[in-house]
Parts: structure tokens; sequence; C-alpha cells
């Protein structure tokens, strides 16, 4: 191999360079800090933790561009914090490319606004041109704070239908401000002089509710007006009260009770002084229209029951009852502080089949988590049926065996995932759950007696946890581009408030399915807020001996089955890679303890260093693997986090003993499954092949030969998977990373029988839970658990990698795959440096490869092939031998500083 001189590209290439180089911006900007967050949210409300961290990014389009200087501002003075003056807290000038502050200043008070700014000076000492302005409002800050009661309608948990609550009140002088902070037991609704505050949907978030209770912020100042106002709120029973019945036993959860709230209304005057309005007995309380709810099941609603006006000063609440206090359901009421559950897509139907006067199917055009508004008149009575499902039976009608099977109603007055409409017989109602979501592409409608809809009767609303997007993938294969689409649907039908396993069936957060996609669900999507809250469940959930149940948040259920280390690792895999991903190890550390308890408890039972405790390989294609080898591994890979860990906060004597306990499990797994004469694994299949190479656990005079071994298995089945859950978070990542990128490939690219194209070719738009499409079982149409390869398009193809040594992208490793079959492929994440694009173009033997490095980063880009800078200045050029597990003879190592480049490889 050499590095040659620049050359004319061929006429192909030269045209796609030129047209690449006149679109770029050349213009050149000072540094500034751009796109300030605080706890990982613009502009967040209700901060509860003592010292927020406070991130940024730099807008610097020089080549080079670094951050050489910072100084960090907080007080309560916008005015002044612009200034550089805020009269809280400084860090002076650090010298430092940092872009992450943890406030180490004076305590923090509760209730208060808090403005910061960030100035920053480049690598030439120019200081920003610009300084921009973040805020943050803390929130309680300590449960003692709390001015208002728990309170609710009723004792009874069986009782159906939500409690609706009022109360009025008369603000006492000219209104500076208003902030309602109300934590809820169960769902709730908010209103202020009719007004709903917030487009939040489902708060607060599930969670271990007897362990730790959420509240939300809300400002409310412009709904405020002079003398009379009302405050309302309606409970739902959301996972509090579980008044359906499946297998998981949510209905005898040891908390269960009738939905509850806390509220405090919040008001500043412009005098200065403060008035709270709180929940307690001056309430009222009433039943409503929605007379039955169930986060599992569906919501049913009443329009002849409807009271309009409740919600609003001047109603006469005369015939309402008075509210019950009762006991707050924890003693940790905290804010949640993350990206909430919202309706994020609107989606006419595509299609409506009506198959008589009282049947119509309507069909969204894709599969969803999420509700329907359906808009209907007919007589005062009228029941209408909205039938929710994911496939279609051979007559045309919803079909729901394929997701209604853990389901055990104890009567037929609550249908699965069918929400019930009744009719007040005015000109026209409306009806939308508020407490409810569901998985589905169909909603069959039914009513009792002639009706007339449209197809714009009905409209699909898709919901999930609104995490920003953060990743794009786009190649010239338009089913992989299709691929990526549905991994990221169902990843997102999958995240409410903590990531499930199907929006349908179960809406459980399944511990496996969570960490085999978690680097899917960083790749696309800024999730740190939500997995922080899911493993801060985990904290909760973990018994005194470092078990974990097999799903979080729990009934209960789980601590028997499928709880073992292949599913409950996510305790350490997903703060490990959130610490990759974000550079961030406050998670790791504040789960440290956790970890090691969980660790020591595998030690404990299974002191030779290799364990069976597992589910195994879930729904694979034929083969499965031997379960105490996919065990081992996850074992091996927690033992190792746990070390890393170790070494990262400085634990000396805890990274010898679990650098030494990794020692063991590694031993003795190669011990039992490694045959050295063949440089197989247990059978020889996929998973047992390629999970050791992803993992690690290979030997490194034996890699090469279990990568060809893996490389031919594969082969020898036609390129198709035979892989379940666990392998296929392991198989195109030890092909790819072990010279075999074009076997990947072949398998990822698949469009027939078993293969992720599969899906696609048959109409999926979500991915789904068993290989087959008409398997007898396993058979949700939603499932994000064979997620992995939208994460693989980043790290392959799109060569976008995370750099152990340099984590969160502050050093970027990019080793992109030019797979054959593949002529043009881009990728681009917006890390928390900002944004990384790696994209090639292929045109005969050669390649056009673009790549852009955000300012404050640099990267580490591994070339194969002859190649010609074409654009952009290299820092270093370094010619070494291929690391053998690459599978590559020869290599340069490329330093590249922030900035744009352009190679052109020729193979």
């Amino acid at each position: 191999m050499s590095i040659i001189r620049k050359t004319f590209a061929s006429a192909l290439l030269a045209g796609v360079l030129a047209g690449m180089l006149a679109s770029c911006d050349l213009t050149t900007v000072d540094c500034t800090a751009v796109n300030l967050k605080t706890e990982y949210l613009v502009n967040p409300m209700g901060i509860d933790t003592p010292a927020p961290r406070f991130t940024w990014q730099l807008d610097d389009s020089r080549e080079g561009a670094e951050q050489a200087v910072y100084r960090f501002v907080l007080g309560t003075c916008r005015d002044e914090v612009a200034a550089g003056s805020g009269n809280i807290w400084n860090t002076a000038r650090v010298r430092s490319d940092e872009m992450r502050v943890e406030y180490d200043g004076p305590k923090l008070e509760p209730f208060t606004r808090y403005y910061w700014s960030v100035d920053v000076w480049d690598k030439n000492g120019k200081r920003s041109a610009e300084t921009a302005v973040a805020w943050f409002e803390t929130g309680m800050m300590d449960e003692s704070n709390w001015k208002g009661y728990w309170i609710t309608d009723t004792r009874d948990v069986d009782r159906k239908p939500a409690g609706k609550f009022r109360r009025e009140f008369n603000p006492s002088a000219p209104v500076a401000e208003a902030r309602i902070y109300i934590a809820a037991a169960g769902y709730y609704e908010l209103y202020l002089n009719g007004e709903r505050c917030g487009d939040h949907m489902l708060d607060p978030a599930k969670t271990r509710y007897d362990r730790r209770t959420m509240y939300v912020a809300h400002d409310v100042t412009d709904l405020l007006r002079e003398g009379t106002n009302s405050l309302g709120v309606i409970l739902g029973n959301g996972w509090y009260n579980h008044q359906s019945t499946a297998v998981w036993f949510f209905h005898e959860v040891p908390w269960r009770a009738r939905p509850s709230f806390c509220a405090d209304l919040r008001i500043t005057y412009e005098d200065g002084t403060v008035e709270t309005i709180s929940s307690g007995s001056e309430w009222r309380t009433s039943p409503g229209p929605v007379i039955f709810n169930s986060i599992y099941t569906a919501e049913h609603y009443d329009a002849r029951l409807e009271q309009h006006g409740w919600n609003r000063p001047g109603f006469d609440d005369s015939g309402w009852f008075n509210v019950t206090v009762v006991p707050a359901p924890s003693q940790r009421i905290v804010s949640q502080a993350m990206h909430p559950v919202r309706k994020t897509v609107e989606i006419p139907a595509q299609s409506m089949v009506q198959h008589d006067h009282q049947t119509w199917v309507y069909d969204l055009g894709r599969n969803i988590s999420g509700i329907v508004s359906l808009r209907a008149a007919g007589p005062e009575g009228t029941e209408i049926r909205l039938k929710h499902g994911e496939r279609l039976d051979a007559g045309g009608r919803v079909d729901q065996s394929n997701i209604d099977q853990h389901y055990r109603p104890v009567d037929d007055s609550d249908p699965f995932q069918t929400d019930i409409f009744i009719l007040s017989g005015n000109e026209e109602d409306v009806f939308m759950p508020r407490f409810n979501y569901k998985g589905f592409q169909y909603v069959e409608v039914t009513a009792d007696r002639p009706i007339e809809l449209t197809v714009e009767s009905l409209t699909g609303y898709f919901m999930h946890s609104d995490v920003p997007p953060a990743g794009r993938i786009h190649s010239s294969n338009d089913v992989i581009n299709q691929i990526w689409e549905a991994g990221n649907s169902s990843y997102l039908a999958n995240l409410f408030g903590y990531p499930t396993d199907c929006p349908q069936r179960e809406k459980l957060g399944w511990t496996g399915d969570g960490h085999i996609a978690v680097e899917t669900g960083l790749f696309n999507f800024d999730g740190i807020t939500v997995y922080e809250k899911w493993i801060a469940d985990h904290r909760d959930e973990q018994q005194p001996n470092g078990v974990l149940p097999a799903i979080i948040p729990t009934s209960g259920w789980g601590y028997h089955w499928a709880n073992g280390v292949d599913w409950t690792s996510s305790l350490a895999i997903v703060p490990w890679n959130i610490y990759l991903f974000y550079g961030d190890s406050r998670l790791l550390e504040k789960t440290y303890n956790n970890i090691v308890s969980y660790v020591d408890y595998i030690d404990y039972r299974y002191p030779e260093g290799v364990t069976d405790w597992g589910l195994g390989d879930w729904v694979p294609v034929r083969s499965r693997a031997d379960v105490s080898l996919t065990s081992t591994v996850y074992y091996y890979v927690v033992a190792t986090i746990l070390a890393d860990a170790a070494g990262l906060f400085g634990k000396v004597e805890d990274e010898l003993k679990y650098r030494g306990l990794a020692g063991k499990i590694k031993n003795a797994f190669n011990e039992k499954f490694l045959d050295r004469e063949t440089g197989l694994y247990g059978s020889g299949y996929q998973t047992e092949l390629s999970m050791p190479l992803h993992w690690g656990l290979v030997p490194d005079d034996m890699r090469g030969r279990v990568a060809a071994n893996l490389a031919q298995t594969v082969e020898d089945n036609d390129f198709y998977i035979d892989v379940g859950l666990l392998g296929s978070k392991a198989l195109l990542n030890a092909l790819s990373d072990n010279g075999y990128a074009d076997v990947a490939w072949k398998v990822a690219s698949k469009e027939t029988y078993p293969s992720w194209g599969w899906w696609i070719v048959n109409g999926a738009t979500t991915f789904l839970e068993n290989w087959s499409i008409d398997a007898d079982r396993d058979i949700s149409m939603n499932h994000i658990m064979f997620g992995e390869i939208s994460a693989w398009f980043y790290k392959a193809p799109g060569g976008i990698n995370p750099d152990p040594l340099n984590p969160g992208f502050r050093n970027v490793i990019l080793k992109p795959r030019f797979v054959e079959g593949l002529d043009h492929f881009e990728a681009e994440y917006e890390g928390p440096r900002g944004l990384i694009r790696s994209s090639w173009e292929r045109g005969g033997n050669k390649v056009l490869y673009r790549v852009t490095i955000p300012p404050n980063s640099t990267a580490d880009l591994y070339l194969e092939d002859t190649f010609t800078v074409q654009e952009g200045n290299p820092v270093s050029v370094y010619q070494a031998a291929g690391d053998e597990g690459d599978g590559m003879q020869q290599v340069s190592s490329i330093r590249l500083a922030a900035g744009n480049y352009v190679f052109l490889i020729e193979e």
C-alpha cells in the first residue's frame, strides 16, 4: 500500500467532488457557545438535582477549531449574566476543551430561575464574539417544601370512572409569575381556567410507585386572570391502579390504591410576595365521562356525562363531593427531568373500508404506538367500539390473535385494545383517550346502530417519549433505508419514560430488549434523560442481594424467571454506553455500588466463572445456542465494565479485584467452550461464534481463525442469519470488526426469509418480534429487540464509533467499511460536540469518502487502501501493520482535526 500524491479523479468522481465543494459554506465565523442545555434539556423547569450539569457545543466553521478556555457564569439576573457578572457562581477562566460543567457553587434555592452563560476562547486566544444565555428553574429541591396534601376521590380501587377535581381561588394582587408543581400516583391531566396545562401525555412516568414518585412543573403565568380562577384535574389509573388483569400481576402490586395527586400552585405577585394554592380539603370531586381507563387495554368514554365548564370559574359544583386525604405513595417525590411523552405525529387514516352500515376498518398505513381520535354523530346512547390491531384476518377485519395472548380478562367488560365511545346525541362528539396508548395499524370501528362515518372521521397520533433526533443514515439501497426507518419507528414506539418490548401485548421494560437496543437508541436519538430515569428504576428494584427482575419497573414479577445476567446486565451496559456516547460518568458513578452488588452475587453463585443463569438466545431462527455460553459472555461483559468503572473512579483495589474476576471468567469460558484445534466455540452456531468475538473473549491468537469460521458458517447458510436476540447484537459487528464486512453486508441486505429485509418487502413498517412473519407465537409486529442493525449502520458502513479513551466523541474512531454491493452510504450523528458526518460514494474501483469532524473534536480514521487527500489537511498519517482482528494486512491511521475532509480511495 502507498499514499499517493493528489491526482485527478475520474470524470464521475470529479463531478461528485465539484458538486460537494460548491455546496460547502466556506465562510469563517468566530467561535461561539451554542446549544446550551441544563441536565441535557433546553431551559428546563423543575430541576431538583443539587449539582446540575451544563453542556454546550462550539459553533466554529474553521478547520481545526478548538476551545482552549471557557468561563462559566451563573446568576439570578439575566442581564448581569449576559454581561459576564453572575451573582451566584462562576468558574473564572478554565483552560480546558471540556464542554460540560457540573455545578459547584452555593446551594441552589428552590423555586428559582437561574441564568447561565459560557464564554469560550479558541486556540488562538480569541474570545467568542457573543454570549448566549440559557436558564433553568429549580423545583422543590426537597420533599419538605411541598405544601399540599395528597388527595383522591375514594379509597375504592375497583371504582371505574376517572375522578375529576376542581378548586376556585382569587389571586390577591397583580401576578408576576405562577408555577404549578403536580405529583401523581397514576396519570393526570391538569387545567387552569379551562385550558390544559402543557402538551405532555401520560404524566408522570411509570416508576416503582412505593419507592419513587415523580412530579412535573408547569409555567401557568399566562393562564391566570384577574378575579376568580379555577384549577381542574382528571386522574387516570396508569400503572398505579391496574384494573385489567394480565399475567404480570400488576393488579396485585403492593402499592395499589386509587389514583391521587398533590399540587402546589405557587403565585409570585408583582410586589414580591408569594401565595401557594395547594391540594387539600378545599377541593371538590366528581366522577366524569371517562367511565373506565386502563393503560394496558383501553379507555371508555360516555359523552352523555360531560359537565361542560367543570374546569372553568363559576361552575356550580354543589353536587360534587368532598375529597379524601390519603398518604403519599412514597417518601421520594422527585422531579421528572426528562423528555416527556407527547403526540408527535398526526396521521390521517390512509384508507377506510365499510363492511356494513355499522362496521368500518381504518388503515393508518403504518404501525404505531399511540391513540386515535374519532368524530361521530348519532342517537344518544349509541355505543361505538374501536378495536385496535396490527393485522387483518382473511375477511378484512382486525385480528388481535398475535397480541392478546397474555391478557386474562375476568369478564367481557374490558375488551383488549378496544376503546368504547358512547354518543351524547348532540351534533357531533369527539373522543380521544387520555390515559392509554396502544400498538396498532388498523382500527375496526363498530356501532350498535347505523351512523355515518368517512375516512376523515378518524385520525391517528403517534405517541412516545419525545427524544430529539440525533442521527440519520441514507444509502443507495432503498430497502436498507426502510429498515433504518422501521427500526426508528420501533424504537420510539417502545419508549414511554422507559424502554419497552412492545406497545400492545405487554408495554413492559424488558431489560434484555433495553440493553440490546441501547446503541441503536443513542445513535439515533438524544435519549440520555430517559435512560438515566430507567437506571434509577433499576436501583429502586434491586434486591439487597444484588438480584434484579427481568422487567423494570416491575409489579414484583420477574425475580424468578428471565432475570439472568444476559438480560439484567442492563444495569451495567446502559450506564457504560451513556459514558461512551456522552462522556458523562455520573450515571455510571451513581450505579457503581449497584453493579458491585450485582457482580458479587453472580460470583457467589458461580465461583468457577461459568454461569447458566439466563434466558438464552431468545427467538432464534433455528439453532439454539448453549445458554451457559451466552450467559457467561454477559457475565464477562459486566465484570469488565465494573473493572473499567473502578479504574475510572480511582478505586484501585476494586479495579484489581474485578479485572482479576474478568480474567477468571474469560479463562474459564475458553477452557469450557473453545476448541483450539478447530477454532470453534460450542456447536459452532452463529451466535456461539459471534458473541465471543464481539464481546472480546476470544484469545488474541485465535481471533482470526474464529472469525474465519464465523464467516464460513454464515456463507454455508447462504448468508442468512441463524441467531436470536443475543446473537443479533453480535453477528454483524463480529463480522465487520474482524475483516468480513462484505459478509456482514450480505447478511444485512438480504430480502428473503430470514432477514430484516424480509419484513420490509412484506409490508412491515416496524421491526417484528419473530423472524418468521407467520409464526405461531412471539409475533408482535412492533418489537425493538432485533434493532441492533440500526446501530451497525453507523458503526460499519458509516464507520462512526466512540473512543473509550476519549468518550463523548471528543475523539471519533472512524472505520468506514466500503462494502461491495452498495454504491452510496451516508451517516450523520449529532454527538455531544456537534455533527459528525461520514459518507462515501463508489465509482468503479474508486471511492470518494467525505468526513466532517465537529469543532473541538478530533478523529482517528483507519483506511487500508491507497488513498489521496482531496480536501482538508490531516494532522498526521501513520502506516502500521493491521490488527489481525480487523482483517487488515496494513492500515493507515490518519489523525483529523475539526473540519471537512475528502479522500479518494483506490480499492
